[in-house]
This record gives structure tokens, C-alpha cells and sequence, in this order.
């Protein structure tokens, strides 16, 4: 029976009796504090003299949006158009008036309906005023969900570039500095667009550093990167591109807004929910059940397998008793968060496409160096609820998972080979199922350490 995340607001389970229940708890936990309503409140601005239209993109972005008609003054006007993800529209509240459209497109690779809504969003906010406010709603995936490709470039040749990156193994930073400058909106160029009116960005992070130029490619925030930076980038991926677009790039035709530009003139922007808060989130509801928590980092970075192959040696570290290094004691709960990435390898010829994301993949990598550690479980998801493009957020790992897979003819490595986490969790039935969280503050990992003397369970 596959995993879901339990009601935050229930009582902690006993990690010693319970350790999954226990760590599927502090995921809750950590979804919980991303919510956007819990944090909007104290970014939004006062209603300007003149219009206010709403514009964003994201997994969040509808959660952000209805947060935003929750509490904007029901006498103040308020119309705008958000894109989300598909099936990323949480139920609207009873008595909530939806003052906001939100359409929803594509998510990781991008299709004509979120081309369809840049365009709508770029024709909304022609015409503004200096007495105008737009606020810009942007969470993680909007890269995706707001495509519109440059000009010499089809919906076909994004779709095309972007599965590429997806698959290459290169980390965030690199894959949005691509994208925006193959973009007429990213990278700035929404803001450009906005001018004269004044721009309030705010943003929930998804990325390492929380970098808000390089959250769902920084529409609407200065570019520090360059067309010259892109093409490197392009080329070492053997990325394929038509002339007269790698022409404007190597002319810099497709060089986006800089820091000083003009038009982001008394623009401001707020990151309201970041992946720090929500492990620390976790990790105060970890304290208060008695159980010490350290957040190891949140930029943790890297290819999945093997960042989860350092996670295990520290476990092991931590987990046996007389080691000289043991810098935790037990019982414990580490947490980490950041952005891995899987480069995805070649299938042989007529084999099936391995299913799964950088949760699950992050998850084979551990339960293959913890060998069966006694005393340490793990849980690795992606809190906006989607490990890549499949139905879980993410994976358990426990004490007996490498006993069970064998007992099942499941082997990690062939499953690693294959990229193919989804598969093997799944017949363990230890996949995390939450469905979409509707925030989204990037991958969270927690282990479980009771020490070696402790029951599997």
C-alpha cells in the first residue's frame, strides 16, 4: 500500500513505533509552513490609485492567487491571470469570489497551452500607468508553464531543448539561463513589458541560494547571465539549435534586461516561502517531540544517487555505536533540501523507459549504501508533491527495503541503471503518494537515525 502524508495537525507519531508515520509526518509539517497563505499576508502592498492586475506562473500559482483574493480589500478592484500546472487548482473555499483566472498548461516540458497564456499575460499588462500595480506571482515549474519561445525558435524546438536539459544532468542555474534567453519573457523581459507600472514580485523558492533571477527563469528580475554564458551552456550539451538562433546569440540579439535597467525601476520582490523555513519547520516539530534535529543544508546540490550515497555514510556514521566520528547523537532526524538532478542514461535498444524522479533516484543511491544499516530510515520527496513527472512525491527507505527488494527479484542497481526508482519503490509499496501540495519549495529529505540497537518496524 503506497504511503500518503498524513494531517499536519495530528499528534507526532512515535518515531521508535512509527518511524514511517513519523517522518511522513514532518514532511506535513514542512509542506504545511510553505502554504502561501501562511505567508503572503505580510508582502502584499496597498492597493494603488490605479489598476491592479495580478499575473504569475508556478505550481503554487493558483494557491498564491486564490491567498491574494483572500486577502486583498473586497472593495479594492482586482483582475489578473495566473498559469499553473495541470490539476494544480486546489478547491476554492466556500464564499471566495474568484477575481483571478488561473489556466493551467504543462509542466515539465511546455505545451501550447502555456504558450497560449504567456501570450495573454504579456497582452494584460500593455497600456499600464505609473499609477498602476502589477503583482507577479512566481513559484517553481514556471519556467515551463510560462513559454514563449524567441523569435527563430517553434514550440516543437523548446519542447525539444528542454526535455535535453532535463535529461542532461546539468543543475538549475544552468538550465534557466538557457531558457531565458531563448524566451521573450523570461529573464526580465515580463517586467520590461509591465513598464511604467510598478511591479511586486513575490515568490516562493525552489532553488539552492533562493536566487529569485534564476526562480521559474526570473521573468520579472534582472539577468545577470549572458547570451555567451547560454551558448557555452548549450554546447556542452550538444544541444542542436537553427542558425539564425544561434546567430542571435552569438551577436547577443537575445541579451536579456540587466541589473540597472530602467524599466525595474521601484519594482520590489519578496521570497515568502523558502526550503530553509519549511526544513526548519520539520525540524522544530521533531525538537518538541523529543527527538534532536539538525538541518544539514538546504542548497545540497549534485547528481541524485550520489548525494544519496553521502547521506548513507554519514547515517552509518551516526548510526553505529563506538564509530570515532560521530558528530549526532541518536536518536536523530538530519534533514537537507536543495536541488539534485538525474542525468538520465541510455536505454538499450527496446528497453522500457525507466519511471521516476530525483526523490526516488536519491532514495536508490541511499538504500544501496546503507547495505540494511539497523536503526535508520529515510524519506526523500519533492514537496510540490510530483517527483518528476509521476505519481508519487517520493520514496521510504527502511532498515529491510534492499531484504524485501530481493525477495522480490528487485535490484537497486538494475534499477538505477535504468533510472527506473519509480518501479522499484512501487513494488515495495513504499512510495510517498500526497497528490499536489499546491507550494513548492523544492526536494526535503529526512533520516531517521535510532541507532543500530533499534527494531525494524
Amino acid at each position: 500500500m503506497t504511503t500518503t502524508t498524513p494531517d499536519e495537525t495530528s499528534a507526532l507519531p512515535d518515531p521508535h513505533r512509527q518511524p514511517r508515520e513519523f517522518l511522513n509526518a514532518l514532511f506535513a509539517t514542512a509542506v504545511r509552513s510553505a502554504l502561501p497563505l501562511h505567508a503572503i499576508a505580510e508582502h502584499l502592498p496597498a492597493p494603488p490609485r490605479g489598476r491592479t492586475v495580478v499575473i504569475g506562473a508556478g505550481k503554487a500559482g493558483a494557491s498564491m492567487a486564490q491567498a491574494v483574493e483572500a486577502l486583498w480589500p473586497a472593495d479594492a478592484a482586482l483582475t489578473g491571470l495566473v498559469v499553473t500546472r495541470y490539476d494544480h487548482i486546489p478547491e476554492r473555499p466556500a464564499g471566495l469570489a474568484e477575481r483571478i483566472e488561473v489556466v493551467e498548461a504543462s509542466h515539465p516540458v511546455p505545451d501550447a497551452a502555456g504558450m497560449r497564456a504567456a501570450e495573454r499575460i504579456l497582452a494584460l499588462v500593455q497600456g499600464l500607468t505609473a499609477d498602476d500595480l502589477v503583482l507577479c506571482l512566481i513559484s517553481g515549474g514556471g519556467s515551463s508553464l510560462l513559454t514563449l519561445p524567441a523569435e527563430g525558435l517553434t514550440l516543437e524546438d523548446k519542447q525539444r531543448i528542454n526535455r535535453q536539459l532535463l535529461e542532461s544532468g546539468a543543475d538549475i542555474a544552468e538550465m534557466n539561463c538557457v531558457r531565458k534567453h531563448l524566451s521573450r519573457i523570461k529573464g526580465g523581459r515580463l517586467a520590461a513589458a509591465c513598464a511604467p507600472a510598478r511591479v511586486v514580485t513575490l515568490t516562493i523558492s525552489d532553488v539552492p541560494g533562493d536566487d529569485p533571477a534564476t526562480i521559474a527563469s526570473g521573468p520579472t528580475v534582472a539577468d545577470a547571465g549572458t547570451c555567451a554564458q547560454a551558448l557555452a551552456i548549450i554546447d556542452r550539451l550538444g544541444i542542436a539549435l537553427p542558425d539564425s538562433v544561434r546567430a542571435a546569440l552569438q551577436g547577443g540579439a537575445l541579451e536579456t534586461p540587466k541589473p540597472g535597467d530602467a524599466c525595474f525601476a521601484g519594482h520590489t520582490l519578496a521570497v515568502i516561502s523558502a526550503p530553509q523555513q519549511a526544513l526548519e519547520a520539520a525540524a522544530a516539530r521533531a525538537r518538541a517531540a523529543g527527538i534532536d534535529a539538525w538541518v544539514l543544508s538546504d542548497e545540497i546540490e549534485g547528481e541524485s544517487r550520489e548525494v544519496g550515497r553521502v547521506h548513507a555514510a554519514l547515517a552509518r556514521a551516526v548510526a553505529r555505536p563506538g564509530q570515532a566520528f560521530q558528530p549526532f547523537k541518536t536518536p536523530c532526524v538530519l534533514l537537507s533540501g536543495g536541488e539534485t538532478t538525474v542525468t538520465v542514461r541510455a536505454r538499450q535498444p527496446g528497453a522500457a523507459k525507466g519511471r521516476g524522479g530525483r526523490a526516488g533516484e536519491f532514495c536508490l543511491g541511499l538504500a544501496q549504501a546503507l547495505q540494511g544499516q539497523a536503526g535508520v530510515w529515510a524519506l526523500a520527496a519533492d514537496t510540490d508533491g510530483i517527483d518528476g513527472v509521476e505519481n508519487n512525491a517520493g520514496a521510504l527507505v527502511s532498515p529491510d527495503t534492499l531484504a524485501r527488494a530481493k525477495g522480490l527479484a528487485l535490484s537497486v542497481q538494475d534499477h538505477l541503471d535504468r533510472n527506473d526508482a519509480w518501479t522499484y519503490f512501487n513494488g515495495l509499496d513504499d512510495l510517498v503518494v500526497t497528490g499536489p501540495t499546491f507550494t513548492n519549495v523544492n526536494d526535503f529529505r529526512a533520516l531517521l537515525i535510532l541507532g543500530a540497537d533499534a527494531q525494524d518496524s
